[in-house]
């Protein structure tokens, strides 16, 4: 499998499991914390074999950045959180280092 597909995998389930794990309520919903758990641990071995394509510093920076991206706006839609023009700003600043990291990365 593509490694940039992958790691887009894992970042996608990450967010999922992070949204389980808010809706387990300090795992006072168990099944949703232990769904999230199973997640977090797929995603582990995901990232494990996306390191031996692409460097670690930047699969971690896309890793992390994404993510956070991409949870801050999960929660916005789905949790009805707020979000400042700013910290919309600094989203898409993120989102633009992720695709510049990604179109400057060569895999092995």
């Amino acid at each position: 499998m593509n490694p940039w597909m992958l790691l887009a995998a894992c970042i996608l389930a990450e967010v999922t499991a992070t949204l389980l794990l808010n809706k387990s309520q300090g795992f006072q919903q168990p099944l949703y914390g232990v769904a999230s758990l199973a997640i977090f641990g797929g995603c582990f071995v995901g990232l494990s074999i996306v390191l031996t394509r692409i460097p670690v510093g930047v699969t971690y920076a896309i890793w992390a950045g994404s993510g956070i991206a991409l949870i801050a706006i999960a929660g916005w839609l789905f949790l009805r959180q707020t979000l400042s023009p700013v910290q919309l700003l600094f989203i898409a600043m993120i989102a633009t280092g992720a695709v510049g990291l990604k179109l400057s990365t060569t895999t092995t």
